[in-house]
């Protein structure tokens, strides 16, 4: 079977409200260095996604989000 590989980002706000992200992994047991360290946090708007939305098709929507946004950057 092949994997692909999440790593789930969990926010907690000061009033308690917390959020949970899935996306590609950032920071792996080989690079926990002080290079990894967040400098920056980005939230897009809210999207409306199928409910019985595919993982495949979900990550392609995550890709195509960063790409936009890098493409922003630039």
């Amino acid at each position: 079977m092949k994997t692909v590989s999440m790593q789930l980002v969990t926010v907690e706000l000061e009033n308690g409200h917390r959020g949970v992200f899935i996306g590609a992994p950032l920071v792996t047991d080989e690079r926990a260095d002080a290079d990894c360290q967040v400098e920056e946090v980005w939230f897009s708007d809210i999207q409306d996604v199928p409910d019985e939305i595919s993982l495949t098709r979900l990550i392609r929507m995550l890709q195509d989000q960063l790409c936009r946004c890098l493409a922003t950057l630039q």
